[in-house]
Formats: C-alpha cells, structure tokens, sequence
C-alpha cells in the first residue's frame, strides 16, 4: 500500500515539473515576464519592473570586486583566483531560476543570465579594461554529467557573455578528467581535497594570454574556481576573474 501512494505522489511530483516547465515556455512565447506575468519590454523574460528589483551586488561600492568585502573575502580565506565579480547573492529568483536551468533544461535562462551579467560589466570600470581581456573560458563538467545532462550551463553563459562583448572564448580549453562526488554540504577543506587534479588543459594556451575570465553559475568557497587557477597560472596566465550568477553568502 504505501508503494503505491509513493508510486502516485512521484508520478503528481513528475506532472507538478511539467506543467511548471510547459507555463514557463508559453509566458516566453507570449513575452510575458517570468515572475509576474505582465508584459515584457527590456528582456523577453522580464519587465522593466521586475527586472529594477531584482537583488543585485552594488559594484560600485565593492569596485567591481567582492573580494574588497572584508566579509567575503574572510569567507573565501584559500582562493587563488585574482577578482571575482558576481552578478546577485544566491537568493530568490536566481536560486530558483539556476535550480530551473541546470536541472530543467531552461536553456532561456543562460541567455538571461549572460545579459544581466553583460549589463554589470559594462556600467563597471571593468569594460574599460576590455582589451586587456585575452580570454574567456567556462568552468567544465566531467564528460558522463555532460552525457547525462546534456548541457554545461557555465558554457552556454559563458559563449553568450564573449560573444556580446566580442571577447574570444575558448569552449573546449579545460577538461575535466576526475568524476566528483556532490560538493553540497562539503566544507571547504573537503571540496578542496576532492577537487585536487580534477582539471587538465585539453590544449596549450598561447604564451601571450596574461588576463583570463573564467565563467561558472554559482560561487560557494571558490575551490573549483581555484583549482582551475592553479592550472592557469602554471600555464603562464598572470591574472583570473571569476565571473559568476551568484556568491552563496557566508553564514555570519
């Protein structure tokens, strides 16, 4: 009996997704925003008044930088990575709409997600330095997440970000070669041990690259972000920013 009725709440749980899933594409097709149902304007998945109150990081008061926050930078006490700019704290709606993208096939939100991300750069001082830009590259997955999935959403931001502010991108550069276990719930320490030799370069970089950004979603302690700047830097890269969706804030 109890088969049963787990049987049939998973099944309603399955349909649940799916009518979430099919709403969200028909609010797209009618350009009507994404979190109040009104019509679209500055972006097809958002009005202009949902979009003004969305929680963003204030760059001008952190230069662009969240690693100037005494807080985050104590929180992240063992990155090697150089500058992080990060577009929102891991709060509603981003945490909803990553959870929609990575496991849901939302794939109109990498698109969201690379223009809010665009919108930040370009009213930073950072713009400014564009040419100093040599590449862009995206953090990987390991090849049978990638099969199993789909999809690398870290790539499908990261190819949108380069393409629209006409930087090169590298997609296939990093490779990841160790399989992980989760790191939810994992202390830094622990991700940090588990990341070690995960990731390889698939080719070597040219010898003139000196600044790098490396795209990924979401920020927790930095290890994979800086297990891949390890890498980097012994290839000869001088300088990384990580560019993210969202810093899961450190319990203070």
């Amino acid at each position: 009996m109890f088969g049963y009725y787990f049987t049939k709440w998973m099944m309603t749980m399955e349909w649940q997704a799916k009518i979430q899933y099919y709403y969200q594409k028909l609010l797209l097709l009618l350009g009507q925003c994404d979190l109040c149902g009104n019509s679209t304007d500055k972006h097809p998945l958002l009005c202009s008044a949902c979009m003004e109150d969305l929680p963003r990081f204030k760059q001008d008061i952190i230069q662009d930088d969240l690693l100037n926050w005494p807080t985050i930078s104590r929180a992240l006490p063992n990155i090697t990575f150089d500058q992080l700019f990060c577009l929102s704290p891991y709060l509603s709606p981003f945490s909803h709409w990553l959870a929609e993208f990575k496991y849901h096939g939302r794939f109109e939100l990498a698109d969201l997600f690379a223009d809010l991300l665009i919108e930040q750069w370009q009213a930073s001082s950072l713009c400014q330095t564009r040419s100093q830009i040599d590449l862009v590259l995206s953090v990987p997955l390991h090849i049978s997440k990638w099969q199993d999935r789909g999809y690398n959403q870290a790539h499908l931001i990261a190819k949108r970000f380069a393409k629209k502010l006409h930087l090169p991108y590298q997609a296939s550069a990093l490779k990841r070669i160790k399989k992980n276990s989760s790191q939810v719930g994992k202390s830094g320490a622990q991700r940090r041990k588990s990341l070690a030799n995960t990731f390889k370069l698939s080719q070597a970089l040219a010898k003139n690259l000196r600044h790098v950004i490396l795209i990924d979603d979401v920020v927790t302690t930095g290890s994979t972000a800086s297990e891949i700047t390890k890498l980097l830097k012994r290839s000869g890269i001088k300088r990384v920013t990580l560019v993210t969706v969202c810093l899961t804030l450190p319990k203070v």
